[in-house]
C-alpha cells in the first residue's frame, strides 16, 4: 500500500492443528523450522537481499535470520519482539524435543536477538507489562532492553466518545456490547470462530455481540439473534471503543489494544500455546481478564464469565487505570527515533 519494494523470503513456521495448537509431528518433519538446511537457506536469502538493497540499518521483528545476516555483513541492527523465552509444551511424548530445543536452537536464537543494538519491546512499562512471562532475558542483556509501549495505529482519544460510536454503529442502549475479533491462521480462525458462533448465538437476550472473522472482503453482515458476524471491518477500533468487553484469543497485540481502550477481556488461549497462556495469566493477575481454556468453553462457562465481568465494575476500573498510565506513550515515534539513532551512529 505504501509503494515500498518487497521481496519474498523462505517460509518458516509452525504447522497447526484445526484447534490452533501446534502440530509438532508435522512441524518437525523435513524441512521443519529446526532443520539446518531451512535456516541456512533463509540466512542466505537475507544476505542476498541486503546486498541488493544496501540498507543503512536492519530492523527485525523477531526474525533471527535477518539479525544474523546483518551481523555477518556489518550492518547496524535493531530488534523488536515480545517473546524472548520460548517454551515448547511439556508433553511426555515431546520431552526429548523440549530438552533439545531449550538447550540448543532456542538458546542460540535468543543470543542472535541480542546481537541488535537494542531490543525494543512494544509493551506496557512495569508493573503492567503483559509479556513479562515471555521475557526471561539474561540479566547481562538487560541494558539493551527497552519497553516502548504498545504500537497503536488508532488512539482512542482520536475517536468520538463511546455513546456516539454506539449510535453510529447501531448499538444504542444499555445492553452490554461484546466485541469478538477473530485472529490467527485461516485453519485456526475457522475452527475457533465456529465454536464461538455456536455459543454466541445462544447468549441471553441481555447481551449483544459483534464478531469479526478477519477475512478481507465486502460480504454483508449476517445476524443470528443478538449476534452480528462480519467478515471484515475497516473500523475495528470504533468497535473496540464502543464495546464493553472483548472475547478473544490471548495474542499480545489484541490484549494490548484492548487495554489501551480500557476494555476488560475474556480470553480463550490457543491450546498448548505457551506465549498466549502466559499473556492470559498475566492479564488475570492484573485483574483485567478472565480465562476459559478451550476444552472448557461451553454455553454455561461463557455465560457465567460474561455475567461476572459485566456486573463487576472492578474489571473496568482496573483496565481504565492501566489506560490512564499508558495513554501518553508513543511506541511508533520511539521506534523511529531508535532506528534513526542506530542508522546514524551504527
Amino acid at each position: 500500500h505504501e509503494g515500498l519494494p518487497v521481496v519474498r523470503a523462505p517460509r518458516i513456521g509452525f504447522v497447526v492443528k484445526p484447534d490452533g495448537s501446534v502440530d509438532f509431528r508435522a512441524t518437525t518433519a523435513n524441512p521443519g523450522p529446526f532443520a539446518t538446511f531451512t535456516i541456512l537457506r533463509q540466512i542466505s536469502a537475507e544476505i542476498t537481499h541486503m546486498k541488493a538493497f544496501k540498507p543503512d540499518i536492519v530492523f527485525s521483528d523477531t526474525r533471527a535470520s535477518s539479525v544474523l545476516a546483518a551481523r555477518l555483513l556489518g550492518i547496524p541492527r535493531l530488534v523488536m519482539l515480545n517473546q524472548y523465552f520460548v517454551i515448547i509444551p511439556r508433553r511426555r511424548r515431546f520431552l526429548r524435543l523440549v530438552r533439545f530445543a531449550d538447550a540448543g536452537i532456542l538458546t542460540i536464537i535468543g543470543r542472535i536477538w541480542t546481537m541488535g543494538r537494542e531490543i525494543l519491546i512494544p509493551d506496557f512499562p512495569e508493573p503492567y507489562t503483559i509479556s513479562a512471562g515471555n521475557l526471561r532475558i539474561p540479566r547481562r542483556r538487560h541494558k539493551k532492553v527497552r519497553l516502548i509501549g504498545p504500537i497503536l495505529p488508532v488512539h482512542p482519544e482520536s475517536l468520538p466518545d463511546k455513546d456516539r460510536l454506539r449510535a453510529k454503529l447501531g448499538y444504542e442502549g444499555e445492553a452490554p456490547l461484546i466485541f469478538v475479533p477473530i485472529s490467527g491462521s485461516v485453519r485456526e480462525k475457522a475452527y475457533f470462530s465456529g465454536i464461538l458462533q455456536r455459543l454466541m448465538k445462544a447468549l441471553p437476550g441481555r447481551y449483544r455481540a459483534v464478531m469479526t472473522l478477519g477475512y478481507p472482503g465486502t460480504a454483508k453482515p449476517t445476524k443470528h439473534g443478538n449476534l452480528t458476524v462480519l467478515n471484515w471491518v475497516p473500523n475495528r477500533y470504533e468497535f473496540l471503543k464502543a464495546c464493553d468487553l472483548v472475547v478473544s484469543r490471548s495474542g499480545h497485540g489484541t490484549l494490548l489494544q484492548s487495554l489501551c481502550y480500557g476494555k476488560p477481556l475474556l480470553l480463550v488461549p490457543t491450546p498448548r500455546h505457551t506465549e498466549q497462556l502466559n499473556n492470559a495469566t498475566r492479564a488475570i493477575k492484573l485483574g483485567v481478564a478472565q480465562m476459559i481454556e478451550q476444552e472448557n468453553l461451553t454455553h454455561e462457562t461463557l455465560t457465567q464469565s460474561l455475567d461476572e465481568m459485566t456486573t463487576n465494575d472492578e474489571y473496568t476500573r482496573r483496565t481504565e487505570t492501566i489506560q490512564r498510565h499508558v495513554s501518553r506513550s508513543d511506541a511508533i515515534e520511539t521506534a523511529i527515533r531508535a532506528i534513526e539513532n542506530t542508522a546514524r551512529t551504527g
